[in-house]
């Protein structure tokens, strides 16, 4: 089957059934470069959802990217709580004051609705307008911010880990409120047209908290949640890492896991033993540094290490491509994919004896 040319959906969908496609899918996952791509400040590009699709659709003819990412910023989930986004000239948009001032709070708190947020209905219209455009060729991309890691926006980094180790009936209240708005949000996108629903949750990361911790945390509310998801996720931990927590990971019912660039790819594709494909782990801030020949190495490095046998997509490793990485340095990734991406990946051999497993 990898002798011919696939879809961008059929490529993906065979990497994720841990087999070899035409060539490793590729998941340029830029956001606010198609404001640049409009001529547009990012808070105005964000404005209206008609400027999104046309940026989507632009960036990936483009960059040729295997897949569709109509997310716009994290805050516009915490928008739908009531809270504000302050916009930056050249960077993703950071949420405003948190919504939860102290604990109690928590006692008067209610999820919100997600018909009735406007910056939510924006991002549905984006889903279904591109849904219109590809059908089911490419894939699209939603994202929800799992509900354990959306309280470091909510009510501050600081704050919440107080919470977890403190008041553990406050935090089981505001995992249930963010339960029901995470699943009804995903399953929204995926009712709009979203294929799969990235699942961002870098508090469960080892980065972040220990293993002990999530296990009794994040992995219990992931498991339920993706439960209720009526489609694939793929759980991403925004740079953190995931190697020593993959297994449990895994039991959550993720399909696919973000890998960090602070990891080893062929250590993490080795636990992985295709219980979950993964996704990285081009390292995004050093990327906005990278010539076109580093890009092309660091390409060649991460299929070297993860694309023989599937189970892998090649992209960033946070799950957003940063507003200075320079079009060059994307064009030569794309480039270098074409070029060593193709299977049945004979070099590789001869990488290994030159660089190392």
């Amino acid at each position: 089957m990898n002798a011919i040319t696939m879809t961008s959906m059929q490529r993906t969908l065979t990497a994720l059934g841990h087999q070899e496609a035409d060539r490793v899918p590729l998941f340029l996952l830029t956001t606010l470069h198609g404001a640049k791509e409009l001529n547009l400040s990012i808070e105005d590009y964000f404005s209206r959802f008609e400027n999104v699709v046309e940026g989507q659709m632009r960036l990936r003819q483009k960059y040729r990217s295997d897949c569709l990412y109509p997310f716009f910023y994290a805050s516009i989930e915490t928008e739908a709580w009531g809270a504000d986004t302050l916009f930056l000239p050249d960077g993703p948009p950071l949420c405003g004051a948190p919504i939860i001032r102290k604990a109690e709070d928590i006692d008067r708190l209610e999820s919100p609705s997600v018909p009735d947020c406007a910056g939510l209905a924006k991002v549905l219209k984006t889903i279904g307008a591109l849904k219109a455009q590809v059908g089911d060729t490419v894939p699209i991309i939603g994202v929800a911010i799992s509900p354990f890691s959306l309280p470091v926006m909510q009510m501050g980094f600081h704050s919440y880990i107080e919470l977890l180790y403190e008041q553990p009936q406050r935090f089981e209240r505001l995992m249930a409120l963010n339960e029901a708005f995470t699943v009804s949000w995903a399953n929204a996108q995926l009712a709009a047209g979203a294929t799969a629903i990235c699942y961002f949750d870098p508090v469960s990361s080892p980065t972040n908290i220990p293993r002990d911790l999530y296990l009794r945390t994040g992995q219990q509310v992931a498991k339920r949640t993706i439960a209720q998801i009526k489609g694939p996720t793929a759980t991403h931990m925004a740079s953190g890492r995931c190697l020593s927590i993959l297994p449990d990971v895994a039991q959550s019912g993720t399909a696919v896991v973000g890998v960090s660039a602070l990891e080893d790819l062929g250590q993490v594709k080795r636990a992985a033993q295709a219980r979950v494909s993964l996704l990285g782990n081009l390292n995004g801030i050093e990327m906005r540094r990278w010539t076109p020949g580093q890009a092309e190495h660091e390409v060649k490095r991460a299929i070297a290490k993860a694309g023989r046998g599937g189970g892998f997509i090649l992209g960033d490793n946070h799950g957003e491509i940063p507003w200075q990485v320079p079009d060059q340095v994307l064009l030569a990734i794309a480039d270098a994919v074409d070029r060593w991406g193709r299977y049945p990946l004979n070099w590789i051999d001869e990488w290994v004896r030159t660089h190392g497993p």
